[in-house]
């Protein structure tokens, strides 16, 4: 699936024809450099690597600087290979966010928020006990029982308890794209995307 690198902006919302309130998240895409140039005949595949927001010198070093500088551009800080772009692109070009067209359909990844150690209420949706009675008395977020007694005398594996929540790759698919600006190279998508204000994110057709 061809597409961009982008990084996540925030939220904001749109009203549509209809006069309804659109929740909507704003994403700067690109432009993104392409930095290597996969075939089949020398890399078994065929895909683009892109390049997305500089880093700083001090930040690179001699093999990133001479990979970068075969496509004359500067190091970057997010790179990643995309299949499946219909147009031909030679090393050095920039792909900008015309990419894409209003109205069309996106799936959008990123590393979703990190919440650290949490419970099970709030990890997996638990109810507590709810002050209910029956000598409860400060149990009420407490994930009860977790197995069974002498047999098997283990707890499952998966069994839902608390732990490390958030930090993972999530993706969300068929956002309808709502707007394109692109001489601010903004994308507007309907609805929510994984991570924090400025994470990195990428948008695949």
């Amino acid at each position: 699936m061809s597409g961009l690198i982008g990084r996540k902006i925030g939220m904001t919302s749109l009203f549509d024809e209809n006069g309804k309130n659109i929740p909507c998240t704003v994403i700067e895409a690109g432009p993104c450099i392409v930095t290597q140039v996969r075939t089949e005949e020398v890399d078994g595949y065929s895909a683009l690597q892109l390049g997305f927001d500089d880093k700083k010198a001090k930040s690179s070093n001699q093999a990133l600087d001479g990979h970068f500088k075969k496509a004359g551009t500067t190091a970057k800080k997010k790179v990643i290979e995309f299949q499946g772009f219909e147009e031909t692109y030679k090393l050095g070009d920039s792909i900008s966010v015309d990419h894409f067209e209003e109205g069309e359909f996106v799936d959008v990844s990123g590393v979703s928020k990190g919440k650290g150690f949490q419970g099970v209420v709030k990890r997996h949706g638990f109810a507590g006990v709810g002050q209910a009675t029956h000598g409860q008395h400060n149990r009420l977020r407490a994930p009860g029982s977790i197995g069974a007694a002498s047999y098997p005398a283990r707890v499952f594996k998966g069994m839902r308890m608390g732990g490390r929540m958030g930090g993972d790759k999530v993706k969300v698919q068929n956002l309808k794209v709502l707007k394109v600006v692109a001489e601010k190279n903004l994308l507007v998508v309907k609805g929510a995307i994984p991570g924090h204000k400025n994470a990195f994110v990428t948008i695949q057709k």
